[in-house]
């Protein structure tokens, strides 16, 4: 606006004096048409003496305007070049305020599109009531407004809150060299209420519900007649995470550990001192469409909820407050190298190899497979498999490793609204037995393929109301359904025989401003693979009237169902202070063997509550790379 002013001014000056001029010649009278032009061509009109002068003054005085108009538009000229500068100046602090804005936005709303009163692992998208958790938060532009107004009132005006009275807000990561840390973890404060004593902690052991009875003859089982109600601190979380940019990738560490390990026998009696456990611990680079991911993280079986993530809070492994989650639940935390490519921002295609393990049960109470009796057909070496070649947790880590388990993973996010992913397992298993049943006869392997596939999909129906399916079918994948069943029995003749199962986890999650509602059933089915040697059952699904089989008969499931219902309230939430969650969850769980006697109970079943205090911890992951 100054610049048109002046060069309104400066054409001003210069047309002025013209004008004045014009109008001097208009006010004389004309001489008349005729008499003008002879006259002129008479004799040529003489110059007089004043009009030379009055010439001379109109070019200095034109002149003058010309200096006066350059002075200004050189002052023009300066301060234009001064408003662009400062311009300049203010679009650079706009830019780094919008990028923090951006980065803060960013995890804000990861953070609301959680189910409310869940925790935000640090820059994720909705997370489970078990998961850890860095908040992320971002005022609302009232918020913003009234903090900005306060601030700007003497001291007094107002009563201020305890977090804006005049210390003024850190960051929500702290900075080491390059690299941003990000705190990770919450305080957990877990009551738990069983009707019978099925022993497991703050951990429900799904697959080993105390059954009526102990013995064929009717004995009856004490477990089955007692409650279980315990309190614990077991589950809160400890950790960081670690982003940093090194030559154009994305680099983030991860480490997150609960108090969940193997305990002293004596801890529950004077000091509950519990043991501090690993969850994760990985390194993950991503650069462009590529990524690779090494370590002990969430299994590429594990369902995401967004994407193919490894960071907690795009993985799906329930809302429920049992550290053992949900009956039929596909996952693992499993040592593995991962590789993914992004083609689009809504395709991830991966492939992953995971720690291999052949394992024939007793994880969590999950019962052992039945070896065939020795004697006979029995080749040497076969009764002696399982504890040895084949794990049933009566080792540790002694079963050999032949390959990984090999998954492949597709996911597909059209729109923030749906998520489809599907992907497949293969597994290797070999043992070495006799050639007779003679143990001094030469050695032979025998070796089995496995394998299964998994289906899963979760959409959001309307606002806040997401529906929620996860299947899993496989032969000789067992070990993926939290144990409940085992991968493979062992033939008299030292082959493998993989044993079928298949689960799911379906439901759906409601969030209502700070209230998360949701529900699941979840459900494993494990098919009978049996055989005689030497008069006796051997495999999984033997029957209870076996010969000597009792004890297995009614630990071999043929299926466990849980239904579940729980709410997560956020009591209050933001990522400068943390958030205090109130959590409930109530789950009626039954199994049913696959062997009993008539007459005799064919299920056992078990009623569970939980009620959690939570505090999370504040902070904010930082925006950095893609």
């Amino acid at each position: 606006m100054r610049g048109f002013f002046g060069w309104a001014a400066a054409l001003l000056l210069i047309v002025a004096p013209a004008m004045a001029r014009a109008k001097g010649g208009a006010g004389d009278t004309p001489a008349p048409a005729t008499d003008s032009a002879p006259t002129a061509a008479k004799a040529p009109a003489k110059a007089s003496p004043d009009a030379g002068d009055t010439a001379k003054t109109d070019a200095s005085n034109l002149e003058v305007e010309i200096e006066e108009l350059r002075d200004l538009l050189q002052n023009q000229a300066k301060q234009l070049q001064s408003q662009s500068d400062q311009l300049s100046e203010q679009q650079k602090k706009m830019q780094m305020l919008e990028e923090q804005l951006k980065g803060t936005t960013a995890a804000r709303e990861n953070l609301l599109a959680a189910p409310a009163g869940t925790s935000a692992v640090v820059a994720n998208a909705p997370v489970s009531a078990s998961s850890t958790a860095v908040l992320t938060s971002l005022p609302a532009a009232s918020e913003l407004t009234a903090t900005a107004t306060a601030a700007s009132e003497p001291v007094g005006a107002g009563t201020p809150t305890p977090q804006d009275q005049g210390v003024p807000d850190s960051p929500l990561q702290f900075h080491l060299g390059s690299a941003y840390f990000t705190p990770v973890g919450f305080m957990d404060f877990t009551g738990v209420f069983r009707n019978h004593n099925a022993q497991g902690g703050i951990g429900s052991n799904f697959a080993s519900l105390p059954y009526a009875l102990t013995s064929a003859a009717g004995a009856q089982n004490p477990l089955d007649h007692v409650t279980e109600g315990r309190l614990s601190m077991q589950n809160s979380r400890i950790g960081f995470r670690v982003d940093a940019l090194v030559k154009d990738a994305h680099v983030i560490g991860y480490m997150e550990a609960d108090f969940l390990g193997n305990n002293p026998t004596n801890v529950s009696v004077t000091s509950n001192s519990n043991t501090l456990r690993s969850r994760l611990y990985w390194v993950d680079i991503s650069k462009n469409k590529w990524e690779i991911l090494g370590g002990q993280t969430w299994s590429l079986i594990t369902p995401n909820r967004v994407g193919i993530s490894p960071l907690p809070g795009n993985v799906f492994f329930s809302q429920d407050v049992d550290v053992n989650y949900q009956v039929g639940l596909a996952w693992g935390r499993i040592p593995e190298l991962r590789f993914v490519y992004h083609p689009t921002d809504k395709v991830a295609v991966a492939i992953a190899l995971d720690n291999q393990d052949q394992y024939v049960g007793g994880s969590s109470g999950a019962p052992v497979i039945v070896s065939p009796t020795a004697g006979g057909p029995v080749l040497g070496g076969v009764t002696g498999l399982v504890g040895s070649q084949l794990d049933n947790q009566t080792t540790t880590q002694n079963s050999p490793a032949i390959f990984p388990d090999f998954i492949v993973k597709a996911a597909f996010d059209p729109s923030p609204r749906y998520h489809f992913e599907l992907g497949g397992v293969e597994r290797q298993f070999r043992v070495a037995v006799n050639s007779t049943t003679a143990t001094t006869s030469p050695i032979i392997d025998h070796s089995l393929t496995g394998g299964g596939a998994f289906g899963n999909f979760n959409v959001q129906l309307f606002r806040g109301f997401r529906v929620i399916v996860n299947t899993y079918w496989s032969q000789g994948g067992g070990r993926y359904i939290f144990g409940t069943v085992p991968d493979v029995i062992v033939q008299p003749n030292g082959t493998l025989s993989a044993i079928r199962a298949s689960s799911t986890v379906s439901g759906f999650e409601y969030t209502h401003k700070n209230t998360l509602l949701y529900s699941y059933y979840g459900g494993v089915y494990a098919a009978k693979d049996v055989g005689f040697a030497n008069g006796t059952e051997y495999g999984y699904g033997v029957d209870a009237s076996s010969t000597g089989n009792y004890a297995a008969a009614i630990s071999q499931n043929r299926t466990i169902q849980e239904a579940t219902i729980g709410f997560n309230q956020t009591m209050w939430r933001d990522a400068k202070y943390g958030a205090l969650n109130v959590i409930g969850q109530y789950s009626f769980l039954t199994r049913n063997p696959w062997g009993v006697i008539p007459g005799q109970p064919n299920e056992a079943n078990l009623n569970l509550v939980f009620l959690d205090l939570r505090y999370t911890l504040p902070g904010s992951a930082p925006t950095l790379g893609k």
